[in-house]
């Protein structure tokens, strides 16, 4: 499954990409995509097998929730239960068997009252999260970078100042107390946006612009929260980036040929400037999991992060591992990821791939 997304990933981006930035297959690069796919995979089978044993050394139970408020469950039904969860087993074994359903993208039953498959758990509520985090993600990165590139080119001005306050107020404000404020400015005492929820009541009855509407005025303070907290950072780590990029040679002799200080900034510059925030980027993709659990709560979003947290809670293993998994999956979508656009933006990167594609042809 990892093997397939992984190539699924790499193949579309590499067929989106212009034509001139686009590396040119040879055997060496065939075999250095092999070799981190193969390198991927071991790393995968790694998070698995040390969250898999993490979570069966943590005190607690499944088995404790149905039968610590019991009155009637006695030593001998618990033992049944850890039997007919197949928690009696050796933990080795347990978690080969989990392995064999996994690799046939089973992810087994949830251990909660529902005892609904994982998987379908996951995908009724990996929708919002997603989309709610993935707007997050373009709305720091299209404001993020800007501000961070005019805050460098012009150090220690007006704007510089201005965007280094409100960096300061975005890494000391805590993201849930920030969104208890809106929720009691904005939805309590002027009552323009609605209070919690995804859509109202009549939300079936509205019409395709008006659900477009509802849905926007409900989501509209939590990505406010979670940009605001996010584009403090990514921001800060823009500027720090261009003004790393600004003292190199190569600008000062851009600079001496009487280039036009926008060609400077935008061609030659941004494009070096992008590297780390490209490896920020990548490294941020788990926390489309995981990072909106307090948002989820505070504006009561039936979202993936919630989900996990109950499942920790209840010691639900299999739903535990299920999100375990997508996380370790985009952990490693956002490396390989990564490293491709590293060849987007860089062209010395580009320029070794032919270096090497061309030794091979002299050899």
């Amino acid at each position: 499954m990892l093997f397939l997304l992984l190539v699924c990933t790499g193949g579309t981006l590499f067929w989106l990409a212009p034509a001139s930035r686009r590396p040119v297959l040879s055997p060496a690069l065939a075999l250095r995509m092999l070799q981190k796919l193969l390198w991927l995979g071991s790393v995968f089978l790694g998070i698995t097998l040390v969250s898999f044993l993490v979570i069966h050394l943590a005190p607690g139970s499944p088995t404790d929730l149905e039968t610590t408020l019991n009155p009637l469950a006695d030593a001998a039904a618990q033992q049944r239960l850890a039997a007919f969860y197949g928690l009696d087993k050796p933990l080795y074994e347990q978690y080969w068997i989990w392995l064999k359903q996994l690799a046939q993208l089973d992810f087994g039953n949830s251990m909660s009252s529902d005892a609904r498959p994982v998987i379908d758990k996951i995908a009724e509520r990996l929708p919002l999260t997603l989309w709610i985090n993935l707007t997050v993600l373009f709305l720091t990165l299209l404001l993020a970078v800007p501000i961070g590139l005019f805050a460098a080119r012009y150090r220690g001005g007006l704007f510089d100042k201005a965007t280094t306050l409100f960096v300061f107020i975005g890494f000391s404000m805590p993201g849930f107390w920030l969104a208890l404020l809106l929720v009691v400015q904005f939805s309590i005492t002027w009552q323009w946006l609605p209070l919690s929820g995804v859509s109202s009541m009549d939300y079936a009855s509205l019409s395709p612009a008006g659900k477009a509407l509802d849905l926007m005025s409900h989501l509209t303070l939590p990505i406010f929260v979670a940009t605001f907290g996010s584009l403090a950072g990514m921001s800060r780590f823009m500027r720090a980036s261009v003004l790393e990029v600004l003292r190199q040679d190569y600008i000062l002799t851009a600079r001496a040929k009487g280039l036009p200080e926008r060609v400077v900034l935008f061609r030659h510059a941004l494009s070096n400037a992008l590297l780390p925030v490209i490896t920020l980027l990548g490294l941020q993709l788990p926390g489309l999991i995981g990072g909106s659990v307090i948002l989820e709560t505070v504006f009561s979003l039936p979202g993936l992060g919630q989900l996990f947290y109950n499942g920790v809670m209840a010691r639900d293993y299999p739903l535990i591992m299920g999100n375990l998994v997508l996380g370790a999956v985009l952990t490693l979508a956002g490396n390989l990821l990564a490293d491709f656009c590293y060849g987007l933006a860089d062209p010395r990167i580009r320029a070794g791939i032919k270096k090497a594609r061309d030794g091979e042809a002299f050899s």
